[in-house]
């Protein structure tokens, strides 16, 4: 049975990791290496790293800041922010990286995510996808937001999820900026809407409270990975109580090896 990922979000801003509620009002939480070391020994299945102002900024990532982290956690890595080109995707990767997101800069080109896969292989790209409900229509619906979450598109959220999908995504990482912060849930209607219609693994991102909300994101929202940011950085819950209640959910996790005495 394939185990379900837990994975801390590092939010980088100015060299620091930062957290916010629907993508403002962020506060410090602290130095990404140091939290990436802490969560590897805690039992991250991996982490997400996404440098969330490259993009309203118009710079590449911090590549000085992903080499430092990439050499203090020795699991899987993904890098997100700033990347615009099959060259930027490189650049990441060399400094550590074991896949990277893509997400403004995919909505503005497409044609980048499979420029991307073709160069370094789907299993390397992630499209993350940020998504807002409309607030009209008989059915719900998202819609995509790029930019940190400070610029709406025309794009509906599944039938994009679906094209990257084509184009050469491996991955997608999906956060409702709805939830994002509020500690209100995942929202499992639009992981379903997605997870129902691609046959990629894709990460729950948005709204974690507990241990019960990752569970849902997998049992009711169909999601393959969890992510979460400010309950580990405040440490309101471990990763170790999280796997344990996914574990007594019937799913399957990966327990980190109690370390010898």
């Amino acid at each position: 049975m394939l185990c379900r990922r837990v994975i801390p979000c590092l939010d980088v801003a100015n060299g620091r990791v930062v957290k916010g509620t629907r993508f403002v009002d962020l506060v410090d939480e602290g130095d990404p290496p140091e939290l990436a070391e802490r969560y590897a020994a805690e039992g991250a299945d991996e982490l997400v790293f996404l440098d969330i102002t490259a993009a309203p900024e118009g710079r590449g990532t911090l590549l000085d800041i992903v080499e430092r982290t990439a050499r203090r956690a020795f699991i899987p890595l993904t890098v997100g922010g700033g990347v615009r080109s099959v060259r930027d995707m490189r650049d990441v990767l060399r400094a550590g990286a074991d896949k990277v997101s893509l997400n403004t800069a995919a909505v503005a080109d497409p044609t980048l995510v499979s420029r991307c896969a073709a160069r370094f292989g789907r299993q390397a790209v992630v499209v993350a996808i940020d998504a807002r409900r409309r607030a009209s229509g008989p059915q719900p619906a998202w819609e995509v937001v790029v930019r940190g979450g400070r610029d709406a598109t025309d794009l509906d959220a599944v039938a994009w999820a679906e094209r990257v999908v084509d184009l050469g995504a491996g991955e997608l990482l999906v956060t409702s900026i709805d939830r994002d912060g509020t500690r209100s849930g995942y929202d499992t209607d639009l992981l379903r809407a997605i997870t129902s219609r691609v046959g990629v693994p894709v990460i729950a991102s948005g709204g974690a409270a507990g241990p019960a909300d990752f569970v849902a994101a997998i049992r009711d929202g169909g999601a393959d990975a969890v992510l979460a940011a400010s309950i580990f950085h405040r440490r309101t819950h471990s990763i170790t109580e999280v796997k344990e209640a996914m574990a007594a959910a019937g799913l399957a996790v990966r327990i980190a090896a109690e370390p010898a005495a």
